[in-house]
């Protein structure tokens, strides 16, 4: 690749033992787009790098991408996700993911600018709300024919590129959602689907606040008794849970993936007694959090 994409994917870090997660930036934080998305093989990238990419986020920046053949494994928020020929994979801005391919997989990866997720999605939000999540699903026979025909249209300069290239990633962004929503609903997730999604985005929204269920039942104006029965229906769990696992995660993340003192974590998270934050924790992992962190540094020093 030449001009203004041989600085794709760098880092906005110049350390990597930063406390701050690692961020790539393919387009750059500043100035225009260099063009209307981001198209690269799975090759050209893992290729370089011996077919693994530490996990990393991308701010700003919305990523689909399809495995054509091979495989190997994503590692999601914490996850681990298996990998298959016709999978795709949806990872929303500021998701923190790293792969390992097997050695010669072919795929495509699209991404997508927040700006330009903005001009593709209808302005009811729903779509975005769908797209927010992270998953990975069989392809359908859909999939690899777009993907070829915006790969395609990316690399040629034709008259309205960037307009047939805007609707062809409309149409990709929509098919995905269309998936997750499908996915959802065979899932036996419809029923209270809609409480249950407006409960997760007021989730998202203040976790830090220690919102207690009758908090979130009251903004939802429903009893917290019909909120966890939905959350019941949805998920399994009762909606506390929901709340203590939002929570717990980002606390895995930041002990994961930066350097910050258990205290300054607990602060951030809302906490006004560290000491209080290690306990809920213990609780929730079985172990403290600088265990948990201690535990995590020697299995990498291991696997190095």
């Amino acid at each position: 690749m030449d001009g203004p994409r041989n600085l794709l994917y760098e880092s906005n870090m110049a350390d990597t033992n930063s406390s701050t997660i690692l961020n790539y930036n393919l387009f750059g934080e500043a100035g225009d787009l260099p063009d209307v998305v981001h198209c690269e093989t799975i090759e050209a990238r893992s290729k370089l790098h011996d077919w693994e990419l530490a996990p990393h986020r991308h701010a700003r920046l919305h990523q689909i991408l399809l495995i054509d053949w091979g495989g190997g494994r994503a590692v999601m928020e914490g996850s681990t996700w298996p990998l298959a020929p016709r999978t795709l994979i949806n990872v929303p801005a500021g998701t923190v993911h790293g792969f390992t391919f097997t050695p010669g997989t072919e795929g495509w990866v699209v991404t997508v600018a927040s700006e330009m997720m903005d001009e593709a999605l209808e302005p009811s939000g729903d779509l975005r709300h769908t797209l927010s999540r992270l998953a990975t699903f069989p392809a359908d026979k859909t999939a690899r024919p777009l993907m070829e025909q915006i790969f395609a249209e990316h690399a040629g300069r034709g008259y309205a590129r960037a307009q047939v290239l805007r609707s062809l990633i409309g149409v990709l962004l929509g098919r995905v959602a269309r998936s997750l929503s499908d996915r959802e609903a065979s899932a036996g997730q419809a029923d209270g689907g809609g409480l249950f999604r407006r409960f997760e985005d007021l989730v998202e929204q203040h976790f830090v606040e220690h919102w207690s269920v009758a908090d979130y039942a009251g903004a939802l104006a429903v009893t917290p008794t019909h909120l966890s029965r939905v959350s019941r229906n949805v998920t399994g769990q009762p909606a506390s849970r929901i709340i203590e696992e939002r929570m717990i995660r980002e606390a895995r993340r930041n002990l994961v993936y930066t350097n910050l003192t258990v205290s300054r974590i607990a602060y951030a998270l809302g906490y006004n007694d560290p000491a209080y934050f290690s306990r809920v924790f213990s609780q929730a992992t079985g172990m403290a959090p600088r265990d948990f962190r201690e535990r995590l540094a020697g299995a990498n020093a291991g696997g190095g």
